[in-house]
């Protein structure tokens, strides 16, 4: 093989590498980002904090039951419109065997005084208009006859309130669970046949229902630390409620915890604002709702976006194009910020040009 074939055959395959390589390279190369400017603008920019919570109604009252048994009948049903008063349940009662056995011995001892001291005054009576007795003494027998009776009546009586819950000709009926307050059913919380426990002194007692004003509602939920020292009592704010939309509540914050709870290793601080009533919508107990709290406001102030900025040595800065593809930084003094757009003190004014460092729609 001569020398000429050998190099054609080495030079061959060489060329094409470096052909390859070049097609490569030049596909690889990043081609010139193009140079976006902009100016400032004026702009409504609001500093808000938002909490997290449920709108719930400012005051809920359990209604317990008076007396231990079994619940017999439910009048009302949750959402029913109440009054005071209002029937809720009634309770059958199921005496203990022992206070019903000792009840019925009372009544039965207390009946046997009561005819021993009706006999004992008819024998005083005879020896009074026989002047064989004073008339203390009648007066005596006439008394102990007057209290034993009183005390049968009143054995009777415990009696009949241990069988039935209350006493025949009485307007307060323990077996009745009545509304102790106007408002809305919110839940029954037990079924017919349940076994409740009369509320008293070391018992609470069986919740049969809830009721609550449904027109007095509040906003309940909770704000991080870092924002609580930011907030005051008296500060608007609106809702969102997430089970509506495109509904917005209004309100004021009328409370906040003096005491932080920790969460997740997060303290937070409980708050309450007053939730203004509206007619759009019925605002169901326990939904879910975000609190905006207006910390800051400025109207139609000269802003530009945040991510136009860049920093220098900790300081904000725009890339101010100085003649026609040239640009130099430019040292601002910045307001409040909503998190997208940030207020322009001092440094740049609205006929300003700069660099968007991030230009609409590229990410």
């Amino acid at each position: 093989m001569s020398k000429k074939r050998t190099l054609t055959l080495i030079a061959g395959p060489l060329l094409f590498l470096a052909g390859t390589a070049a097609y490569l390279s030049s596909n690889s190369e990043t081609p010139d980002q193009e140079v976006v400017t902009t100016s400032p603008f004026r702009a409504d920019i609001v500093n808000k904090t938002v909490a997290t919570g449920t709108i719930v109604p400012r005051n809920e009252v359990e209604i317990k039951s008076r007396v231990s048994g079994v619940v017999d009948t439910l009048h009302l049903e949750p959402g029913a419109a109440v009054s005071q008063g209002d029937l809720i349940a009634s309770i059958r009662i199921i005496p203990d065997d022992a206070t019903l056995t000792s009840a019925e011995a009372e009544v039965n001892q207390t009946r046997i005084a009561y005819v021993n001291t009706q006999a004992e005054l008819q024998r005083a009576e005879t020896l009074f208009a026989k002047q064989a007795i004073s008339s203390a003494e009648l007066e005596t027998a006439q008394m102990n006859a007057a209290l034993s009776e009183q005390r049968s009546l009143a054995a009777n009586r415990a009696l009949q309130v241990v069988r039935d819950g209350a006493r025949r000709g009485s307007k307060s009926v323990n077996t009745e669970v009545r509304s102790t307050v106007d408002g809305m059913v919110l839940t029954v919380d037990v079924k017919e046949g349940a076994s409740v426990i009369e509320s008293n002194t070391f018992n609470e007692g069986t919740t049969i229902a809830s009721v609550a004003d449904m027109t007095d509602l509040v906003f309940e939920g909770f704000i991080d630390e870092s924002e609580v020292g930011k907030i005051a009592e008296g500060m608007p704010l609106t809702m969102q409620v997430g089970a509506y939309e495109d509904l917005q509540l209004e309100g004021s914050l009328e409370h906040i915890s003096p005491k932080g709870l920790e969460e997740e290793g997060a303290v937070q601080f409980e708050i309450r604002a007053e939730v203004k009533p509206t007619h759009e919508v019925f605002l169901r107990a326990g939904v879910s709702a975000n609190a905006n709290i207006v910390l800051e406001q400025r109207d139609q102030v000269l802003a530009v976006r945040e991510s136009d900025l860049l920093f220098e040595q900790g300081k904000p800065v725009l890339e101010v194009e100085t003649s026609p593809g040239v640009f130099e930084s430019k040292p601002l003094k910045t307001g409040i910020s909503d998190g997208i757009t940030i207020e322009i003190l001092d440094g740049v004014e609205e006929a300003t040009v700069f660099r968007q460092q991030r230009p609409a729609g590229r990410p």
